[in-house]
């Protein structure tokens, strides 16, 4: 006798099915996240097995099931299903905590099982219990991986999630086969995710060798490559690393919810092999260059390191600690093409990107109509410090304009220039476009963060040129 489908029990699974991403390794950078010693913690508890890993990190941290990211068009399908009366039951590998967490969260499941921290329910496991349960009886299953094979070729109907159809298709030719939720290419995600427009902030490095007017020299110029190379991708791994500790507040965002590891469109497993990749690329390169280039490059990643788990909770500390960042740029770039940082160019550059760090904090504040004593989401700001914050960071912008009127009048100044009294002009320029910066976010138009804006608005774009022809005309 032929079964009806909804008599059939569906049995879901939860990580890159239900949801696009995984409990696992959400857990895990929940973790690292409360406290990095934990590194050294996790191995211990993987050489006892998956299921007393994951056990381990859902006794320490619980994920928000709310903010998870799902397959839309999986998930209409179930509500459909349960509002017609179908048994759905939520199976999964991951720990029983977290599964029973997101079935409650849902609200669409009778029944969810677990990992019980012996046993890790996957593939030939997780088939087993499901025949314990229905007792002999059909049974649907909806998965998305390999794991999953053993599984459907029992089951009467087969449900594939964001997989390729063609996955396991000739073990279930005679079945009834549902596919929802289409993959998609993860590469322009990762490309995406890497941040290759941040890549711009990297042209400082080649500042030092325009001011030593060493720009003719090929040899300096190939090193500043090399170092605005290993720049990127140290940014990029960086930039992922933020992103998998920030899932939560990302995902609570108005904007930062589209990124691709928060909305689920890029798996964390690649965010996670992504990181230490371009690492090792980026040091690897500067292998190849001078000593000095080395141990600011290094330092600037423990510093981006310090600032991702600790700094950049810390009021007025983060935006301190990215103008330092800016600044070591522009050490790195003396560095790699061996010329001297002049002591004008670091104290223009902290006062400039201090002002410019403090801007990108008032427009995320202004942006999110956050003026009320709710916090900005992972930062130590509220609505109620965007006045404080705009008089600090119009004082930092003011004072990078005096530090250049100063250096004019510099002795160094008139041994680099014929004529140093032509670089005036440069103050009014650089004036205008901190101003236009600050009153489009004030005004709350600035949508960008503000050194990308400088390099990609028009008016400033001018007042950039102009000020590179007034330095020029100077020499």
């Amino acid at each position: 006798m032929t079964t009806s489908t909804l008599d059939i029990p569906l049995y879901v699974d939860l990580d890159g099915t239900l949801i696009k991403t995984d409990l696992l390794f959400e857990g895990l950078f929940l973790l690292l996240r409360k406290n990095l010693l934990y590194l050294f913690v996790v191995p211990l508890w993987l050489l006892q097995g998956r299921a007393r890993l994951k056990a381990e990190i859902a006794k320490r941290v619980s994920v928000n099931a709310e903010l998870l990211p799902v397959n839309t068009e999986f998930l209409t399908f179930l509500k459909e299903q349960k509002s017609q009366g179908r048994q759905l039951v939520l199976i999964s590998a991951s720990d029983q905590r977290a599964v029973s967490a997101v079935a409650e969260g849902f609200g669409l499941f009778d029944e969810s099982l677990g990992s019980d921290g012996n046993t890790n329910l996957k593939a030939e496991a997780k088939l087993k219990r499901i025949q314990q349960l229905v007792g002999g009886e059909e049974f649907a299953y909806a998965g998305n991986s390999r794991a999953d094979l053993p599984i459907w070729q029992q089951a009467s109907e087969v449900l594939r999630v964001n997989c390729d159809p063609s996955l396991g298709a000739a073990a279930t030719t005679n079945k009834t086969q549902l596919s929802f939720d289409r993959p998609v290419s993860y590469w322009p995600f990762l490309w995406r995710a890497m941040r290759p427009h941040q890549w711009l902030k990297n042209g400082l490095l080649f500042i030092p060798l325009v001011l030593a007017h060493q720009i003719q020299d090929l040899h300096r110029l190939e090193h500043a490559v090399y170092a605005f190379i290993c720049f990127s991708l140290v940014a990029s791994s960086v930039y992922l690393l933020n992103d998998l500790l920030d899932l939560e507040s990302d995902r609570r965002h108005p904007t930062k919810k589209e990124r691709a590891l928060a909305a689920g469109n890029l798996p964390l497993q690649i965010g996670f092999v992504a990181v230490p990749v371009l690492l090792m690329a980026a040091f690897l390169l500067a292998h190849v260059q001078p000593l000095d280039f080395f141990i600011v490059l290094s330092a600037y990643w423990l510093l981006t390191l310090l600032y991702s788990f600790v700094l950049k909770k810390l009021f007025l500390v983060d935006v301190i600690t990215l103008a330092g960042l800016y600044t070591l740029r522009l050490l790195a770039g003396a560095a790699a093409v061996s010329v001297q940082a002049s002591p004008w160019l670091l104290a223009f550059s902290m006062s400039l990107f201090l002002g410019l760090a403090v801007v990108k904090r008032v427009t995320e504040l202004v942006n999110t109509s956050n003026q009320t004593n709710s916090a900005l989401p992972g930062r130590a700001y509220t609505g109620q410090h965007v006045k404080l914050l705009a008089v600090i960071g119009v004082l930092a912008s003011l004072a990078a304009v005096l530090v250049f009127a100063f250096y004019i009048n510099a002795e160094e100044t008139a041994m680099l220039y014929s004529s140093p009294i032509t670089l005036w002009p440069i103050c009014g320029l650089l004036f205008l476009v901190l101003y236009r910066i600050w009153n489009f976010a004030i005004e709350g138009k600035l949508q960008d963060d503000p050194v990308l804006f400088a390099v990609s608005d028009h008016p400033s774009q001018v007042a950039t040129v102009l000020m590179f022809v007034v330095l020029w005309l100077a020499i």
